[in-house]
């Protein structure tokens, strides 16, 4: 079987899986490339990476892309949890666009961390912190 290129897989997932925008797809991709990226420029070696740096990896690629829109955006997209993310590695596998071992699970996506912390939460004022009370000056 011939694998189509990306973007022509991409649309005969969405055609038959429409949980997720095709830009979902696309930004999972984008993420997964810089993500392998950095970890094989710190570990001087090629290595498949785990659910959860990928996760890792993507959320920092979405705050980096889309900063306070990142959880607006992944939610139009269709992603809400990194379970998200590995129902669009397995689909992405499943193609024959990925590679896949043994090991790899859909349950190593599961409640990595939750979207409304991981996307909001840097954005979020943070709280004042009072000034500490002035010792007064003992009197003689």
């Amino acid at each position: 079987m011939e694998i189509p290129p990306f973007p022509e897989a991409v649309a005969r997932i969405c055609t038959r899986d429409g949980r997720y925008a095709p830009e979902a797809f696309l930004f999972l991709n984008d993420g997964l490339l810089k993500t392998l990226k950095q970890v094989q420029e710190k570990e001087k070696k090629p290595r498949q990476i785990s659910g959860a740096e990928l996760a890792a990896g993507l959320r920092a690629h979405a705050l980096a892309q889309y900063g306070p829109l990142a959880l607006t955006v992944l939610n139009r997209w269709g992603l809400r949890t990194t379970r998200d993310f590995g129902e669009i590695v397995f689909l992405l596998l499943e193609a024959g666009l990925l590679g896949k071992t043994e090991e790899d699970k859909i349950e190593d996506f599961d409640d990595l961390y939750d979207f409304d912390d991981a996307f909001r939460a840097p954005f979020r004022p943070q709280p004042r912190r009072r000034a500490a009370p002035k010792p007064s000056a003992a009197k003689s």
